[in-house]
């Protein structure tokens, strides 16, 4: 078992494989993408399966696989297959903008992946092209019945951004009329590669009040244990929706996740600019033992919630500048 100072249980480890993206959205990065981390710079399948393995007998059980986007990294499929055979792994979870996936549904059910966090902000050609710089919403769309024809939960993410989507909110909660899926509304974060001011017009009480207006019968569903997201239920849709409260960080207090970048940095919280690299100290010859050690006394220092993080980081606006760059 992991403890934070705080009594927190940690079991949650969210792991980017790459920085990479086929995407270049405008709440993520520049139009001319990022400085994107060599091929020397990134963690190898076998450190990152060794660093999962190690996690895991400390008592992480659950992790997710992000990016950048995952599949844009030719290795992911043969380094899922080793990761899924890990003993005490009880869940493993992906999020991925779908342009890449629809062929790969079949195979990531047979490795036990019953969960997918599917990067969805419109319906709409045009405005996912706009927000996208990419004409590729049909890919997106393959990917969700791919999933769907797999019995794969998928939980549709879109960041709410003003004068961008928020009339496709509406659009995207009739999604869950009839299909089983959770669609859920994130405020928009500073993570953008310093390409704009993030606007909180459009925060979770705000998005709540205009669902609403929509649908007054909707109803707060209990929440699971250390939910990032608000969750509602709408009579008669099969499927849900939730609120997650990203820039105003109110689900921070029981807060059960580590982060590990592409470039094998370790972040205890979203809003901290991490400081423990573990890919150099594998690299510098480090055992198990010390590996744990070092991991032990990074995660003694896990703050509070964001808002502490982000006080305690002086290096917090120059490191974070891109989702890409710390696993979305």
């Amino acid at each position: 078992m992991i403890l934070d100072s705080h009594g927190r249980k940690i079991n949650y480890l969210r792991l980017a494989v790459t920085d990479k993206c086929n995407l270049r959205c405008t709440y993520c990065m520049p139009a001319q993408g990022l400085d994107w981390l060599a091929k020397p710079e990134l963690m190898s399948t076998q450190e990152m399966l060794r660093l999962c393995a190690l996690l895991v007998k400390m008592g992480i059980d659950k992790i997710r696989i992000t990016g950048g986007e995952p599949f844009v990294r030719k290795d992911l499929l043969p380094f899922l297959w080793d990761l899924s055979r890990l003993s005490g792994l009880s869940e493993i979870t992906l999020t991925t903008n779908g342009l890449l996936t629809a062929p790969y549904a079949a195979d990531l059910k047979k490795m036990g992946i019953r969960s997918v966090n599917l990067s969805l902000d419109t319906l709409d050609r045009q405005r996912f092209q706009m927000i996208t710089r990419r004409d590729a919403l049909n890919d997106v769309l393959n990917s969700l019945d791919a999933f769907m024809s797999q019995d794969i939960q998928v939980k549709i993410n879109t960041v709410v951004m003003e004068g961008k989507n928020t009339q496709d909110i509406i659009p995207l909660v009739e999604l869950s009329e009839h299909l089983p899926v959770s669609v859920r509304f994130i405020e928009e974060m500073p993570f953008n590669g310093g390409t704009h001011d993030v606007s909180l017009n459009w925060n979770f009480s705000r998005i709540l009040e205009h669902i609403k207006a929509y649908f007054p019968a909707l109803q707060k569903k209990r929440d699971p244990q250390h939910s990032t997201a608000l969750n509602y239920k709408i009579q008669g849709h099969k499927g849900d929706i939730g609120i997650i409260a990203a820039y105003t960080r109110s689900f921070c207090g029981s807060c059960n996740r580590l982060r590990v970048t592409p470039s094998g940095l370790l972040s205890t919280c979203l809003y901290e600019a991490g400081s423990l690299n573990l890919k150099e100290l594998m690299r510098a010859g480090a055992t198990d033992a010390l590996l744990e050690a070092q991991l032990h006394a990074a995660i003694l220092k896990k703050p509070l919630d964001g808002w502490e993080a982000a006080a305690g980081s002086l290096n917090y606006q120059s490191e974070h500048q891109s989702m890409a760059t710390i696993g979305g």
